[in-house]
């Protein structure tokens, strides 16, 4: 039996806010300036968000995002209030009702249709840059109660700035959900089937790969299994030369062969 993992609690203040921030750059090792390039914004704006001067919100959004922390939760935190939606609570088919019941337009599932869904996953796609080489990494899936409805979170990516972190979309008549993450306008969607009786999720992942000096579309397979443990090298950039190559591949290239997913050209 897995033993319950202590939450903080949530953070009320400014201080509280900017501390989760400074924690959660130690966790990832990332410096102010790999904080300002991954959250697309100018390092002085950094410095001024460390230093807990105003920001955007845009830009407390995007720090969030790359840090893997809870934004509207920070966002409240960090202007001393409760933002709601509306000043009478919001409608319900954006809101939700409260912590049961994700909103309307993300398919409006209960917690209890979809506790299934959450826990760790390893994750599987080609790498879009270099030949004969698999991602592999971690993607955890929890319930947000705040803003009632199932989070991703990535984590252990080679590229570790560039993990993202959103939410799932469960379709009521659809076989297959979509795992949305949305930054400044760039979204990446992944869509995958629903959980099947061996915990796997399979699909496509469409979103921008740097080439150079640009960024270009590219799609591939992708592959999310749970796992209770994971093995200490089960993460990174896998080649043929590591042992889990060849079944890593194998449940990549079952995921075109099973009919989950077409690429067509």
């Amino acid at each position: 039996m897995k033993k319950a993992v202590a939450q903080p609690a949530p953070a009320t203040t400014r201080p509280d806010a900017l501390e989760r921030i400074k924690t959660a750059m130690v966790e990832k090792k990332l410096t102010q300036a790999e904080l300002a390039d991954a959250a697309d914004c100018h390092e002085k704006t950094i410095q001024n968000l460390l230093g807990g001067r105003s920001v955007r919100d845009q830009t407390l959004f995007d720090v969030c995002m790359v840090l893997g922390l809870d934004f509207h939760g920070l966002r409240d935190a960090w202007h001393g209030e409760s933002v709601a939606l509306e000043s009478a609570g919001g409608p319900l088919e954006l809101r939700g009702n409260g912590g049961g019941i994700a909103p309307i337009y993300m398919g409006a599932y209960t917690r209890a249709a979809v506790d299934h869904y959450i826990g760790s996953y390893l994750t599987l796609r080609r790498s879009f840059s270099v030949p004969d080489t698999i991602i592999a990494y971690r993607t955890d899936i929890t319930w947000d109660a705040e803003w009632p409805s199932l989070l991703f979170q990535e984590r252990d990516r080679p590229d570790a700035p560039y993990a993202h972190r959103g939410r799932l979309y469960i379709p009521a008549s659809s076989s297959f959900i979509h795992l949305v993450s949305l930054t400044k306008g760039a979204m990446r969607m992944v869509v995958v089937s629903q959980l099947d009786r061996s915990g796997e999720m399979r699909g496509i992942i469409t979103t921008l790969n740097k080439q150079r000096a640009t960024f270009i579309p590219v799609a591939t397979p992708i592959l999310y299994a749970q796992r209770e443990n994971f093995d200490a090298d089960a993460f990174g950039e896998v080649t043929p030369k590591n042992p889990a190559y060849g079944e890593y591949k194998r449940l990549l290239d079952e995921t075109i062969a099973e009919g989950y997913a077409r690429l067509v050209t």
